[in-house]
């Protein structure tokens, strides 16, 4: 299993801050895992990446990657990290979202779920077995087990029969991991994902079956699809008490940066979400004092930076006026720009609340947190 070393614990919440390692690096939590579900970072660069957004792990698709560019292109280029030149450790989820999202295009089967490509209609079907083969093939650090994310709202029997189906199919991923081997001589682990819609039982349930299982970290799916926020806190909050205080905790697709920090209060390492790059290429930027949407008129004439606390390329070199002019001029620049930002944002506060909980003053600097980052636009994923 992966070691989730313990470096603080905060004393009035379940929020912890550690380290753990990969072949290609350590990470250390809590983490944002920025999104390259096709070997890309989408309007980032490598380098920037690396540098200046200082990303220690990034996030990529296997559903994504087996369609193209396909596994034996991936196999020729040496696996995802020579294909996209990237040095530090790549998380796969397993593609069981990107299926949950066709809905009109996949069917439910007892050994897996087949589909048809978003791209040309083609037939495709995933086992457990095949989706361990792919991520073989990508060669991810940490690879996601094949689950059922269900829908919300979701009828408590449905429910049932999806998450014995989870289970089932982690079975399975198990016994296919330990009969295969890394490709490229560095070691994969292997994360189960707990599933149960908005049902308490369900979810102990889930989290015991996984456990009993074994893998080497433990993710929470099936939250950020439609629930209210408070409901998924409390699944949140509840489903972590099962899970090993040694092993990192995934909480999968979020979000926002109060959801991040509240998931943080209750015992969650790591997160991804496209959030941060799909609303910059949609000019909002996510700043200390608020959310900014880049192409109000207000901003034509402001030479201030973006935000005065942040480091970033965007906010050391460039102004509201410049990044606004980008935007209405249709500049790719802008897309860029405002992409390296909200990352470096997203990084940099989990790099915060890492540091308050080590000092032990987590709760009070994430509740002034929270006021200051929500204030502002009202933006919502497209």
């Amino acid at each position: 299993m992966i070691k989730l070393h313990i470096k603080g614990k905060d004393n009035n919440s379940k929020a912890r801050a550690g380290f753990f390692e990969t072949d290609h690096g350590i990470v250390e939590t809590p983490i944002f895992m920025p999104v390259g579900t096709q070997g890309s970072v989408k309007a980032v660069n490598q380098d920037y990446l690396e540098k200046d957004i200082k990303a220690q792990i990034v996030l990529s698709n296997t559903y994504h990657l087996y369609l193209r560019p396909g596994q034996g292109i991936l196999e020729k280029a040496g696996g995802l990290h020579r294909f996209m030149s990237w040095n530090k450790p790549i998380l796969t989820d397993s593609g069981g979202y990107q299926v949950f999202s066709l809905s009109d295009l996949r069917k439910l089967k007892k050994d897996g779920v087949e589909f048809r490509s978003h791209l040309d209609g083609s037939k495709h079907f995933f086992s457990p077995a095949k989706v361990i083969e792919i991520q073989r093939s990508i060669g991810s650090d940490i690879m996601m087990v094949l689950d059922e994310c269900t829908p919300f709202p979701c009828e408590y029997e449905y429910a049932v029969k999806s998450t014995d189906l989870t289970s089932e199919w982690a079975v399975l991923n198990k016994e296919s991991f330990e009969k295969t081997e890394p490709l490229y001589g560095h070691k994969q682990y292997q994360f189960g994902i707990i599933q149960g819609s908005i049902y308490k039982d369900l979810r102990e349930k889930s989290a015991k079956d996984l456990l009993g299982i074994g893998f080497d970290g433990y993710a929470i799916g099936g939250l950020a699809v439609g629930e209210p926020t408070e409901i998924m806190y409390d699944m949140v909050d509840f489903t972590t008490d099962f899970l090993p205080a040694e092993q990192p905790r995934y909480l999968m697709g979020v979000g926002r940066p109060e959801n991040i920090l509240e998931a943080i209060e209750r015992g969650i390492d790591m997160f991804d979400c496209v959030m941060p790059t799909r609303n910059a290429r949609n000019s909002n930027l996510f700043t200390s004092s608020g959310v900014l949407s880049m192409r109000n008129s207000k901003f034509k004439d402001d030479f201030s930076c973006i935000d005065d606390e942040c480091t970033c390329y965007l906010c050391s070199n460039f102004t509201k006026a410049y990044l606004r002019h980008l935007f209405i001029a249709g500049e790719i620049l802008a897309l860029e720009l405002a992409s390296i930002h909200n990352l470096h944002f997203y990084l940099n506060l989990v790099k915060m609340a890492r540091e308050r909980i080590i000092e032990g003053n987590f709760i009070n600097w994430k509740n002034e947190t929270i006021k200051k980052v929500t204030i502002g636009k009202n933006i919502t994923e497209d």
